[in-house]
């Protein structure tokens, strides 16, 4: 766990990883979708595999500069963010579907809901990982004068694999609890409605309007909020997660931006074909579970990060084509 990460020998990774985000994201509002539409389903799988490729990509300079083991952990990390980050994308359907909100405004809702995670991942991420190198037991105890245990053990990631092995097991029993959820009452909605007057109907894509000269905030300003604080309840399940691949920081935030950068047109395609997906909950409570286990076992028995990935790649194969062979009907 005292491996140097790859910003310190390779900075120019960095680089290479903030230009490529730049450019996309200003393409991606600035150009292609400069005016609010209804994304097609041939639009959402376009723009998937641009997303996955150019994760692909950098996973590529990753493997030249830095070795497989660093490639192997940005994959693994890279398909557990995006395989959590579906089980969020159902949730924000539900968000959706209660506040009515117009197909055409769904890309923007989006767009400014990553934005914030793009601020709030970097901070957890890069946190976690000082709290973590601070608290492993041998370290503490030195500090008091008492020579170290055998095995090393890390206070925070124990309890992060704790709490992930308790999120899977709850994941695999959860029932459909959201969808009976008044979203007007969650954190998001109240803390727009204390700072601001909201109008009842939209005015376009607009975040504001004016009604009888006063200045309102529009439901899609509520809509971003209450999404923006779901994906934050989401990241505790996915932060702690990515850190039983790597304790590498740079790995662990270029490959979850890059899942959540994809997350966009993923959704548009789950939004049309969620009935096909049914069996996926069960395949991420076991992702979770496993995840969870290899964390607490981590001071006793090292589990590869190529051997992670092949098992979170398998359970998630299995999981889908089990949906795809046994679907639920489709909801009218």
């Amino acid at each position: 766990m005292n491996e140097h990460p790859i910003f310190s020998e390779h900075p120019g990774l960095i680089a290479i990883f903030a230009i490529a985000v730049v450019i996309m994201l200003l393409l991606d509002l600035g150009i292609f979708n400069k005016k609010s539409h209804v994304v097609t389903n041939k639009e959402a799988i376009s723009w998937s595999l641009v997303w996955i490729s150019l994760a692909m990509g950098f996973s590529g300079l990753v493997y030249y500069y830095a070795g497989s083991a660093k490639f192997y952990e940005f994959q693994s990390a890279y398909w557990i963010e995006k395989a959590l980050s579906v089980d969020n994308l159902f949730v924000f359907i539900l968000v959706f579907k209660f506040f009515d909100v117009p197909n055409t405004n769904k890309h923007k809702v989006l767009f400014w809901g990553i934005i914030g995670a793009l601020v709030l991942r970097a901070i957890f991420i890069f946190s976690g990982a000082f709290l973590i190198e601070l608290t492993y037991l041998n370290k503490l105890l030195s500090l008091v004068g008492v020579e170290g245990f055998k095995y090393d053990i890390n206070l925070i990631m124990t309890a992060f694999g704790l709490f992930l092995v308790y999120a899977g097991i709850k994941s695999w029993s959860a029932g459909n609890e959201d969808e009976d959820e008044d979203y007007n009452n969650t954190r998001g909605a109240k803390l727009i409605r204390k700072f601001f007057s909201v109008s009842d109907k939209y005015d376009g894509d607009k975040f504001f309007t004016y009604e009888n000269g006063k200045k309102l905030a529009t439901p899609l300003l509520v809509v971003v909020a209450v999404i923006e604080f779901t994906d934050l309840l989401f990241a505790v399940d996915s932060i702690p997660a990515i850190f039983a691949i790597s304790n590498d920081p740079f790995i662990l935030y270029t490959s979850n931006i890059f899942a959540i950068l994809g997350l966009r047109a993923l959704f548009f395609l789950l939004d049309n074909f969620i009935h096909l997906f049914s069996k996926l909950q069960y395949g991420l409570a076991i992702i979770l579970a496993f995840i969870g286990v290899k964390m607490i076992i981590s001071p006793f028995y090292h589990i590869e990060s190529l051997y992670s990935l092949i098992v979170i790649a398998g359970v998630l194969i299995i999981s889908v084509l089990l949906s795809v062979m046994f679907p639920e009907a489709k909801e009218e």
